[in-house]
């Protein structure tokens, strides 16, 4: 049976990692619920994600204010690592970095989501820390790979004063902010030039960047 990964990229739960939650798994504001949202935007029971034949399928439950799924609202829909998950002011990243890493190691590979075996070497960077780091810049020319996938995520700053601390925190915020609104602006083209699009890997790059501020944030504001 699948599990369910969902990590909070926005909203006042922003950091939060929910990891290998069985299904079913219902997202609402009040007690009683798999994963309990501080949004006063979230009905109290707004979606349910079930297992159906090894997929996973989420479910609006009549929310007053919808769901959308990856910008489209939705009322029924099968998830895909990767997939951003948005109800209230809260947005959602659907998957693990281990789950997505695969995810596009087999895009790359031309296989579809469901189908296809990733080559050995591909499992063996999917057992490294850096795999998802990799899928993220991977690219068509073979020189650059072996120094792309060695990119390390930098470590927060440790010892800091409270006020360097809201420092870092504002500096953090920003960034953040401006990653919101270009994720946010970015819509597929329908016959509209002045439009852009972005392809998979690139737009899963914006959204783990988002990701990984959003981690960075809750340790700053919830320090050891």
């Amino acid at each position: 049976m699948p599990l369910v990964t969902l990590r909070v990229l926005d909203g006042s739960d922003r950091g939060r990692v929910f990891d290998n939650l069985q299904p079913p798994v219902t997202i609402g504001r009040e007690e009683g619920n798999t994963i309990q949202l501080n949004d006063e935007r979230v009905s109290r029971f707004h979606v349910k994600i079930q297992e159906d034949h090894d997929r996973l399928v989420l479910t609006d439950l009549e929310s007053t204010n919808g769901t959308k799924v990856n910008g489209e609202s939705i009322q029924l829909r099968i998830l895909r690592v990767g997939d951003t998950v948005s109800l209230g002011r809260s947005v959602l990243l659907f998957g693990s970095r281990d789950e997505i890493a695969e995810r596009l190691a087999r895009l790359r590979a031309g296989h579809s989501d469901e189908e296809g075996t990733l080559d050995p070497e591909a499992y063996e960077r999917l057992e490294r820390q850096s795999a998802l780091d990799f899928e993220l810049n991977w690219g068509d020319d073979s020189n650059m790979q072996a120094t792309l996938h060695a990119l390390k995520p930098p470590e927060l700053p440790e010892r800091l004063s409270p006020g360097q601390s809201a420092q870092l925190a504002e500096l953090l915020e920003y960034i953040h902010i401006r990653l919101r609104n270009l994720i946010s602006t970015a819509q597929p083209a329908k016959d509209d030039k002045e439009r852009i699009t972005l392809n998979l890997r690139r737009w899963q790059n914006l959204i783990d960047v988002q990701s990984r501020v959003a981690e960075y944030l809750r340790q700053v504001g919830n320090p050891e």
